[in-house]
């Protein structure tokens, strides 16, 4: 497979975040969800085109989008001047998605990818980054752990009906 490409996105990829964003959640949750029909609201609602053009014209976000070819197989959205949760680290930018085409990873370097979208991060002077990850995900867990991030607090999310933990994880650059 060939080599990846990022670079910064534009209103014009809404598009592609939007598909990539719906299949990566319905593959990361489906599963927890015990109503199909309910997750397909969600994501239809939250990874609408327009909603993520949106997001993408609004200056405290920033997103990459990585190719393959012609092909779109991930995306990262920073949010920045986001302070970390229950902290007084106010120099900070929340990570709200690293999504990478499951095929992709498998086929492919999808580590490297990650580490890419870090790399472009790490490029911006932000002090602290935070994320949130579903605490049973151990796989994308270790990857964090590896690239620095601890595990700082939990907090609940619910959909719904449904009900998550999530760890907040942070890295200080």
């Amino acid at each position: 497979m060939e080599n990846h490409t990022i670079r910064k996105a534009v209103t014009a990829d809404a598009k592609f975040i939007s598909l990539l964003a719906k299949i990566n959640f319905s593959e990361a949750y489906g599963n927890l969800f015990h109503s199909k029909k309910k997750l397909r609201t969600y994501i239809n609602n939250v990874f609408s085109i327009e909603k993520i053009k949106t997001s993408l014209e609004k200056e405290e976000n920033i997103f990459w989008i990585a190719f393959v070819g012609d092909l779109p197989v991930g995306y990262a959205k920073l949010k920045k001047n986001s302070p970390v949760p229950n902290t007084n680290f106010n120099n900070a930018a929340e990570l709200q998605k690293v999504c990478i085409l499951k095929e992709y990873i498998i086929e492919s370097n999808g580590r490297q990818l990650k580490a890419d979208f870090f790399k472009e991060i790490q490029q911006l002077q932000i002090h602290r980054v935070w994320l949130r990850e579903i605490y049973i995900n151990e796989k994308t867990l270790n990857f964090y752990r590896t690239h620095n991030f601890h595990k700082y607090d939990s907090h609940s999310f619910s959909i719904e009906k449904e009900d998550f933990v999530f760890n907040i994880m942070m890295k200080t650059f």
